[in-house]
């Protein structure tokens, strides 16, 4: 059976990735791509990578033109899928949400930091945190999925060993992140062009960054309780990739951390914890749905530190959003996202 899918505002950098592996992928029909601002235009006229890969025009989203398929995409700013989700819901249609709609559960956190308020509330119950890893089964049996952000992937990877056997003090987790320019997305922004971001190096989103509520809230689900988080992002001057370093002290010293983390981790296709004294690097991961983890604790000490790189736009965005399709849909969970690491 193939399915079909359509991709709501795919004219970001995750949505030219989902259109990328979905046009690509055995099992679905790409039958509709969605662009207020670019309707009628031929998508290879965008992305002159998919000329004769994606020989289609971007429409504009229509809520009953989008019910006739399997199921919607959504690569948009937050807000829009809040707005069109529940119809397509009700009409039988499932939801891969890449935006932020529904990734935090308390609801008047979620209207602070995107600073609007929330137009379906009630429907955050029924979502799913499509982080498969974690929630694989609430994955397969929902409607709606709320694809991580890509710094709360890296992170809840790298930590949840950690907190599901309550090894760590959660009074003192410290994650320090970075992240390449194309995560900022691909509308023109002063301070994201070649000539701000060459040669420097700096941290933003300070004193909050969205993600943060989100990292603590999922970290807080792991823990069974509230966790003091400081979470501060970078901005590197290269395209994708992240790095996030994550300092945290054991709470009993006289654990094997490396057999730890490579046993939660057995037989996770996009998870790769390294050998013990290996570090993980971006290009490692660059073009790939994988995630690689490094744990290292100082000798006789309880101070531990914990590495995890992914590609922002594919384990962290559109290769994940697939991974989560594959699940709702039934499918074999690593279909079509199996690409090697480009290098150099």
């Amino acid at each position: 059976m193939t399915y079909s899918v359509a991709v709501v505002g795919g004219t970001g950098y995750a949505g030219v990735e989902l259109l990328r592996l979905l046009a690509e992928h055995p099992e679905v029909h790409l039958k509709s791509i969605t662009s207020r601002g670019d309707a009628g235009k031929a998508v290879s006229d965008s992305f002159p990578n998919l000329r004769g890969i994606v020989d289609q025009v971007f429409i504009k989203p229509d809520s009953q033109q989008l019910a006739e398929h399997d199921l919607v995409f959504f690569a948009t700013p937050h807000g829009i899928c809040m707005d069109m989700a529940p119809e397509l819901i009700k009409k039988g249609v499932k939801v891969v949400d890449l935006g932020a709609d529904f990734r935090i559960n308390n609801v008047p956190l979620w209207e602070q930091y995107y600073a609007m308020p929330h137009s379906c509330p009630d429907l955050i119950k029924q979502a799913a945190y499509g982080l498969p890893e974690l929630h694989r089964e609430a994955i397969k049996k929902a409607s709606l999925v709320a694809n991580p952000g890509c710094y709360p992937t890296a992170t809840l990877l790298a930590l949840t060993p950690l907190l599901k056997n309550k090894l760590i003090n959660i009074e003192q987790i410290i994650v320090d992140a970075k992240s390449g320019v194309s995560g900022a997305g691909r509308a023109a922004k002063m301070p994201n062009i070649y000539a701000e971001v060459a040669e420097d190096f700096r941290a933003y989103g300070l004193p909050a960054h969205r993600h943060s509520p989100e990292i603590a809230e999922q970290l807080s689900f792991l823990a069974g309780t509230d966790v003091d988080l400081s979470f501060v992002p970078h901005l590197l001057p290269m395209i994708r990739g992240i790095l996030a370093t994550i300092y945290t002290n054991l709470l009993d010293d006289d654990v094997n951390l490396q057999s730890l983390y490579e046993k939660h981790y057995q037989g996770e296709v996009f998870v790769d914890v390294l050998p013990q004294g290996h570090l993980p690097n971006t290009a490692s991961v660059r073009g790939s749905n994988k995630c690689r983890i490094a744990v290292h604790q100082k000798p006789s000490s309880k101070q531990l530190i914990v590495i995890s790189v992914i590609d922002n736009l594919l384990k962290g965005a559109a290769g994940q959003a697939v991974q989560n399709m594959n699940l709702m849909l039934g499918l074999p969970e690593e279909l079509g996202i199996t690409a090697v690491s480009v290098y150099p």
